[in-house]
C-alpha cells in the first residue's frame, strides 16, 4: 500500500498542537508535528508520537465487556446496552434519582462527543450526585469567573504572545504545555517574550523546568499564594499604583480595606517570600505596560485556591492588565461556549444545595470528588447505589483512593465508559469502550476557549471505526434512548442518534462571532488563523451591569480564615506533573514510560541528612491517611521542608489490564492525601501543601 498523511491535533493535553500522521493500511507509520499549522507550527511534544502506541495498544478494549463472576467476558452492544439501562432503571425507581451518581475525567475536555452528547444525556438523569475532576483542578477559577464576570467559563487566559512581564505562579507550563492557557510550544512563546527585553518570574515551592528557564524564581511555601498577592496589592494601593483605565469595576475600596492588614512582612511570613521581593514584584507588575500574572494548579489545589484565585484575577484588574493587550484577555473562539452552556447543561451556580453527608457546596451542578466515597458509604435518603464513571480513573486521580476502591466495591451497579481496564474500571460490572482519538473527528470545544490565539480546527477520524466500535457519543445517544430520559424519545432517536456531535458544531459554529461553516473548517485541514486576542469588556461580561466585581462577599467573609492560619510544621508534600505523563492515562505507552524512574520522591539536600536518606534509597512517605514507599531524589531544587511526589501513578492493581503500566507502578500520591482537606469556601479538594513524615 502507498502511506498517506492525515492532518490532524493532538488530544493529549491542553496545546492541542497540529499533527502530520502517516498511516500504511490500517497501521500509523509516523506521527510528527504539521508545520502548515498556523498555531503550532510544527511543535509536538514527546506525548503527540505517543497517539499511535494509544491507538494501536493491544490492552485497549474495542468491545464491551460484562463481570461474570470473577472474571469477564466480551458481549454483544445491544446485550451490554441493554442491561446498563436496566439495572440504572431499577435501582432508579427503588431509591429516585439521586441515587445514581456520574463522574467524569479529565479526557472529557479533549473529546467532541463527551462534551456534547455525554452532556445531554448525563444531566438529564437529574441527579445532584453529579462529580468530575474539575474539583481536583480548575475549578477556583471558575469559582472566580462566575463571581467576578458573570459566568463561570469567562477565565481569562495570559496573552502571552505580546507580554513583556510574565509572573508564574503554581504553574509549570513547560511540563503541562500551559493549562487553562492554550499554548503550543510554550517553551518558545516564553524565550520570545526574553528576546524581545521582557521578563519571566516564576514563584514555586520547586525549582521547575520552567524555573530553570526563567530570569528569576522564588521559593514559595505551599499554600502561601493569596497572602502573597494580598500583599503585593497591599503595595500597589499603599503606593497609589491602582490604574484601572477604561476597565469598569466595583469593589475597589473593599478591596483596599481587605489588603490593607496584608504587610509585605506580614504576606512574607505567610507565603515564605521575603517582603522586599513581594515590593519589587508588585512594582515590577505595575510599572511594566505589558504584564501579567498566570496562576494554575497550585494556585488551585490548596486549602486557600479559592481566595488565590480570586486574587490572581483581581492583582491584574488593579494594575491594568485586565482585558489589555500583553495582559490577561477574554478569547473569542470560534464556538463560542457561553451561549451553548445551558442547552448542554452546563449553566453556572454556586452553592445551590449541598452534599448529603457533610455539606459540601455545589459548583456548576457538580458536587466536589471529596463528598463522592462518604456519599455511597452513608445510609440514608440519596445513597449513592449507581455509578457511571466517562473518561476517569478516579482511584488514581482523587484523594483516598483506597477508600474510595472499597466504596466501589459495594455499589449495587457501576458502568464504566472508557476504553481500559484500569484500576478503576476494574471495580465495574459492564465496560463500555469507546474508539480512539485517531478514529473518531475534532474540535476542540473547550480548550480553543482558552487560548492564546483564537484559532479553529476540525479533524475529520484518521481511521474508520470498526463495525463491533462505537463512539462516545453513540454510546451514549443510545443509553439516553433506552433510559428513556425527559429529552423526548425523537430527539435522542432521530436526532441525536443519527446526527453526530457535528451537527451541533456546525450550528455553533454559524452563531458563533466568527460566523464560520464546518464546510469552511473542512476545506482548512491545518486549521484557520483567526487573530490575537482582543479587548472584550464591558461586552463581553455577563454581570447584570456589565461590571467587574473586584470583591465578592464569598472572599471577603473567608479571609479571616486565612488570617488565623499557621504555617505547617514538618513537610508538607506538593505534587508535580511530567513532559511526557498526563495524569494517570499515558503510562501503558512504552515510549512514554521508559527510561530512569519518574515516580521519585524529590527532598532538599538538608531534610534528606536529618532523616537519614540517601540518593536512590526507598523512602516511606505517611500521613493519617495512609503510607506510601517510593525512590528518594535528592535535589537543591526542592524548598527546604517541601517534599515533591508526582501523581498519576500506582499501577498494578489486581484485575486491571495495564501491560505496559503494570512494570512501571510507581506509587499513588492520592493514597496518603486527606480527603477531607479541602478548600472550605470552593470545596476543591487541598492536593498541596499535605503534612507528611518521611523515614
Amino acid at each position: 500500500m502507498t502511506a498517506t498523511t492525515h492532518y490532524a491535533t493532538c488530544t493529549l493535553c491542553e496545546a492541542t498542537c497540529g499533527v502530520a500522521v502517516e498511516v500504511d493500511g490500517d497501521r500509523v507509520v509516523s506521527v510528527r508535528g504539521d508545520e502548515a499549522d498556523p498555531f503550532s507550527k510544527g511543535y509536538i511534544c514527546p506525548k503527540g508520537t505517543a497517539l499511535a502506541d494509544l491507538h494501536h495498544d493491544p490492552d485497549r478494549l474495542r468491545r464491551p465487556l460484562i463481570r461474570d463472576g470473577a472474571g469477564w467476558r466480551e458481549a454483544g452492544w445491544d446485550e451490554a446496552l441493554d442491561l446498563v439501562a436496566r439495572r440504572l432503571k431499577e435501582i432508579r425507581a427503588a431509591h429516585g434519582k439521586h441515587a445514581i451518581a456520574v463522574y467524569q475525567g479529565n479526557p472529557t475536555a479533549h473529546n467532541l462527543g463527551l462534551l456534547t452528547y455525554a452532556q445531554v444525556v448525563l444531566r438529564t438523569l437529574g441527579t445532584r450526585n453529579m462529580y468530575s475532576a474539575t474539583s481536583l483542578d480548575q475549578l477556583p477559577h471558575m469559582l472566580a469567573a462566575l463571581q467576578m464576570f458573570g459566568n463561570q467559563l469567562l477565565m481569562p487566559v495570559p496573552d502571552v504572545d505580546r507580554c513583556d512581564l510574565f509572573i508564574c505562579l503554581g504553574a509549570n507550563p513547560l511540563a503541562s504545555n500551559g493549562s487553562i492557557m492554550t499554548a503550543p510550544d510554550i517553551k518558545g512563546r516564553l524565550k520570545a517574550i526574553q528576546a524581545r527585553g521582557g521578563r519571566v518570574i516564576v514563584l514555586d515551592p520547586r525549582r521547575t523546568e520552567t524555573a530553570e528557564k526563567a530570569d528569576r524564581h522564588l521559593f514559595i511555601r505551599p499554600g502561601g499564594d493569596a497572602a502573597l498577592l494580598l500583599g503585593m496589592i497591599h503595595v500597589v494601593f499603599a503606593e497609589q499604583r491602582v490604574k484601572l483605565g477604561r476597565l469598569a469595576a466595583r469593589g475597589v475600596d473593599e478591596l483596599r480595606e481587605a489588603a490593607s492588614v496584608w504587610t509585605p512582612e506580614r504576606a512574607a511570613v505567610a507565603s515564605g517570600v521575603a517582603a522586599d521581593e513581594i515590593r519589587e514584584l508588585a512594582r515590577a507588575l505595575a510599572t511594566t505596560r505589558r504584564a501579567v500574572v498566570y496562576g494554575r494548579i497550585g494556585v488551585c489545589t490548596q486549602e486557600f485556591g479559592g481566595l488565590a484565585a480570586w486574587l490572581c484575577y483581581a492583582i491584574n484588574a488593579l494594575t491594568g492588565h485586565l482585558d489589555e493587550p500583553g495582559g490577561l484577555m477574554f478569547t473569542t473562539p470560534a464556538l463560542d461556549p457561553v451561549p451553548l452552556a445551558r442547552p448542554l447543561g452546563l449553566e453556572g451556580g454556586f452553592a445551590r444545595w449541598r452534599s448529603r453527608v457533610s455539606g459540601k457546596p455545589e459548583f456548576g451542578g457538580e458536587l466536589p470528588v471529596s463528598a463522592l466515597a462518604e456519599e455511597i458509604e452513608t445510609a440514608g435518603d440519596g445513597q449513592i447505589r449507581a455509578l457511571i464513571t466517562s473518561a476517569g480513573n478516579p482511584v488514581l486521580s482523587a484523594p483516598g483512593g483506597p477508600r474510595l476502591e472499597r466504596a466501589f466495591e459495594r455499589l449495587d451497579f457501576m458502568v464504566a465508559i472508557d476504553p481500559y481496564l484500569n484500576e478503576t474500571t476494574r471495580l465495574a460490572h459492564v465496560i463500555l469502550p469507546p474508539t480512539s482519538s485517531l478514529e473518531r473527528s475534532h474540535y476542540d470545544a473547550a480548550l480553543a476557549a482558552f487560548s492564546v490565539r483564537n484559532v479553529a480546527k476540525y479533524s475529520s477520524p484518521v481511521f474508520a471505526r470498526g463495525p463491533e466500535q462505537r463512539h462516545d457519543w453513540e454510546i451514549y445517544a443510545a443509553l439516553g434512548a433506552r433510559l428513556r430520559l425527559p429529552l423526548g424519545k425523537r430527539l435522542v432517536e432521530r436526532v441525536l442518534g443519527r446526527l453526530g456531535p457535528e451537527a451541533i458544531l456546525d450550528f455553533g459554529l454559524r452563531i458563533g462571532p466568527h460566523r464560520l461553516t464546518l464546510k469552511r473548517l473542512r476545506a482548512a485541514p491545518h486549521g484557520l488563523d483567526l487573530g490575537p486576542l482582543e479587548p472584550r469588556l464591558p461586552g463581553r461580561l455577563g454581570t447584570r451591569d456589565k461590571t467587574v466585581e473586584l470583591a465578592p462577599r464569598i472572599y471577603l467573609d473567608d479571609l479571616p480564615r486565612l488570617e488565623r492560619a499557621a504555617a505547617p510544621q514538618g513537610l508538607v508534600m506538593i505534587g508535580r506533573r511530567h513532559l511526557r505523563s498526563n495524569n494517570s492515562w499515558l503510562h501503558n505507552s512504552e515510549r512514554l514510560v521508559k527510561g530512569p524512574p519518574r515516580c521519585t520522591l524529590l527532598i532538599h539536600p538538608e531534610d534528606a541528612r536529618t532523616r537519614g536518606l540517601a540518593d536512590g534509597a526507598t523512602a516511606r512517605v505517611a500521613s493519617t491517611r495512609g503510607a506510601i514507599e517510593l525512590p528518594v531524589e535528592i535535589t537543591d531544587a526542592m524548598m527546604p521542608g517541601v517534599v515533591s511526589v508526582p501523581h498519576g501513578w500506582g499501577h498494578g492493581k489486581k484485575g486491571a489490564r495495564l501491560s505496559v503500566a503494570s512494570t512501571v507502578p510507581g506509587a499513588s500520591i492520592n493514597d496518603v492525601i486527606d480527603p477531607e482537606r479541602i478548600d472550605t469556601l470552593s470545596g476543591t479538594s487541598a492536593l498541596s501543601g499535605q503534612p507528611v513524615e518521611v523515614s
